[in-house]
């Protein structure tokens, strides 16, 4: 059974920093793409960051410069270190783990989510 634990969410104030880490349970986390999503109140899921398997990084306009993701393949885990945080970035914050996995009898895509994690930025 695969389980994506968030953690590192809280209240912090503008122009503070915050890490995000994520721990992945199961065999899966070396070969997925892992990405961080989040959410604010009254608004769509949004994508913020995503990290390939060979380390490829994606990041959002509004996060550029200001978040960075990485992963941890030897500790099955995955960060989002977020610098000079601002209001508007205040949502719930997701880990999401996305590949596919090839068997005799086929191939299998999956995408795992975490329960999230809250982050508050205060003016």
């Amino acid at each position: 059974q695969v389980q994506l634990v968030e953690s590192g969410g809280g209240l912090v104030q503008a122009g503070g920093s915050l890490r995000l880490p994520c721990t992945v349970s199961g065999s899966i986390f070396s070969i997925s793409t892992m990405g961080w999503y989040r959410q604010a109140p009254g608004k769509q899921r949004e994508l913020v960051a995503t990290i390939t398997s060979g380390g490829s990084t994606n990041y959002t306009d509004s996060v550029k410069g200001r978040f960075t993701i990485s992963r941890d393949n030897a500790k099955n885990t995955v960060y989002l270190q977020m610098n000079s945080l601002k209001p508007e970035d205040t949502a719930v914050y997701y880990c999401n783990a996305q590949g596919t996995i090839t068997q005799a009898v086929g191939t299998i895509e999956y995408d795992y989510w975490g329960q999230g994690t809250q982050v508050t930025v205060s003016s």
